[in-house]
Formats: structure tokens, C-alpha cells, sequence
């Protein structure tokens, strides 16, 4: 896979905050594989068009799993393939497994396809390949693995808010994206595909 290898990448797991929505009283790389555990079941359903999304841009399946079961605990959070309800705005800001950013004032984007179709995971996969790029061309001197991290952080904030590499999920939620992404990538790396 062209975009660092995800078991390499450095990662400290979920926060408490991320912890506590599953009433663990742990957190850590432990309890991040713990919420990819639970989510296994739900996402055996999505594996194959995972692994063909994966192959097609090039990007570790695991990595997409990783991100389907952060945002939306492979689909069973979401009401009708739709999920982070703003009360303010009364609509949601987000479609489908991988929760692509439909808010006007977020990421604009529009949805692709049916919220758990391959037309779908093609979109989300698409917007986090944009932002490893300009991870990669904003922070030339990372390692691939590094890069990959800052894109998956990018992918939850946007890449403007990724400075440094010790830092990177400051202003993400949770406080720990790309560290919950990366330890549940991994889980599932090790366990899934």
C-alpha cells in the first residue's frame, strides 16, 4: 500500500473521553481494540466492499475499517444512514458508514451513493487520500507513517489544524482521532482482513 504501513504508525489509543461512550473504564490502544472488537460483528457485512475500495485507491482496507468503525460504529449509530445530528442547524452534518462532512459550513461535500455502498466508501476514501497528500506536501520531511496519521487527524478536522506530530489530534474529536483511528486500524489489520 502506497501510504505508509499502519502497523508502523505510533499510536496512544483512545482517550478517555472516546472511552467512557462505550463505559470503559480503560483507555488506551487497549480500549480502542476493545470498540474495533465490538464493532467486528457489523462490520463483516461491509469486509468485501472494504477490501475492494482499499485495493482500487491503493490504501490499507484495515485503515478504511479503522475509520467506519470511529465514525460510526459500522453503521449502528446512524438514523437512515445519517449521523452527527446539529441541533442548531436541525439536519445532520454527516452521511453514511464513513460520516462524509455534508454540512455547508464543514466539508460541503455531497453524498455518493447509498450511506453503506462502494460508491460511498469510494468518496470517503477519495476525501482521506486528498488529505494524506496534503499532508505529505505540507509536511514533507514525515515518515509515510507519519503522513498517514496527520491524514486520518485530517480527515476528522481538516488539514489546517494538523501542525505537528505530537500534537496532531489537538482540536479533534475526543482529542484523539487519528490516535483511536490508527489503534482500531491496527486491531483490524491483526484480526479482520
Amino acid at each position: 500500500m502506497g501510504y505508509g504501513d499502519i502497523m508502523r504508525v505510533e499510536t496512544t489509543g483512545a482517550s478517555e473521553k472516546t472511552a467512557r461512550k462505550d463505559k470503559l473504564d480503560y483507555t488506551g490502544v487497549k480500549a480502542s481494540h476493545t470498540m474495533a472488537e465490538t464493532d467486528q460483528g457489523r462490520m463483516k457485512k461491509y469486509k468485501s466492499i472494504i477490501s475492494t475500495v482499499g485495493d482500487k485507491y491503493g490504501i490499507d482496507p484495515a485503515v478504511i475499517a479503522g475509520i467506519i468503525s470511529r465514525e460510526s460504529r459500522a453503521g449502528n449509530v446512524l438514523h437512515d444512514g445519517w449521523g452527527d445530528y446539529d441541533p442548531k442547524r436541525g439536519a445532520y452534518n454527516a452521511w453514511g458508514l464513513m460520516q462524509v462532512d455534508v454540512n455547508p459550513s464543514g466539508g460541503g461535500h455531497t453524498a455518493r451513493g447509498a450511506w453503506d455502498s462502494e460508491e460511498h466508501l469510494c468518496q470517503g476514501t477519495e476525501i482521506l487520500i486528498y488529505f494524506i497528500e496534503r499532508i505529505q506536501k505540507k509536511f514533507p520531511a514525515w515518515s509515510p507513517e507519519q503522513q498517514l496519521k496527520g491524514g486520518i487527524a485530517s480527515y476528522n478536522m481538516g488539514d489546517g489544524n494538523v501542525r505537528t506530530i505530537e500534537r496532531m489530534d489537538v482540536g479533534s474529536s475526543g482529542g484523539d482521532y487519528s490516535s483511536d483511528v490508527v489503534a482500531r486500524s491496527q486491531w483490524y489489520k491483526n484480526n479482520f482482513f
